[in-house]
């Protein structure tokens, strides 16, 4: 297997198992079961390579209709292992959109195997909420955020009730979901 299809082999089953297995994005099921996310992977640990595939990643999705691409998972298992560090290349990722004119219509939530809130300990089952196996950038278009909250009208309550998720799970019940953890060191299989 490639270094390409494991990377997307452990973003999907982190999909299957966590976000949708425990429901912590109510408006992922959909658009998984209908093959409309696309994954690509950018192999390179330079954040302004990864910049560049950003923008084509962005052009791509708001150039593909919506009923056949809704979103995109941008996987890059090199970039920056240093979560505070990621959270600061978000900006970069920002200004990739701004400059594209792309507020308004595509959205940047992003994913890290070592995601941290500010105010909570590295340890604290919250971070999980945005734990991937690998760092993320998940593109998404604003008309289809629109629609998913307009039909979830408690959508500013996910957050919390991911938590209580969480914290019910426990770091052991995590662990039992046998998810790939990004160690920093990727080798073909």
């Amino acid at each position: 297997m490639t270094i390409e299809a494991q990377v997307v082999a452990d973003t999907q089953a982190w999909l299957d198992k966590a976000v949708i297995g425990l429901n912590l994005c109510p408006f992922a099921k959909a658009v998984v079961s209908k093959k409309q996310v696309r994954y690509a992977v950018c192999l390179d640990s330079d954040p302004e390579q990864v910049l560049k595939v950003l923008q084509q990643e962005m052009q791509w999705l708001v150039d593909t209709d919506a009923a056949l691409l809704d979103t995109t998972l941008l996987i890059a298992p090199h970039l920056l292992p240093d979560f505070s560090a990621f959270n600061e290349f978000l900006f970069d990722c920002d200004s990739v959109l701004v400059s594209m004119e792309l507020e308004g219509v595509l959205q940047i939530a992003d994913f890290h195997p070592r995601y941290q809130f500010a105010g909570t300990q590295p340890d604290d089952i919250s971070n999980f909420t945005n734990r991937a196996p690998y760092p993320t950038l998940h593109l998404l278009r604003e008309e289809s955020i629109d629609k998913a909250v307009a039909a979830f009208p408690d959508a500013s309550l996910i957050y919390e009730r991911n938590v209580q998720v969480l914290e019910a799970l426990g770091r052991d019940g995590w662990e039992a979901l046998g998810l790939k953890v990004n160690t920093g060191v990727i080798h073909n299989r």
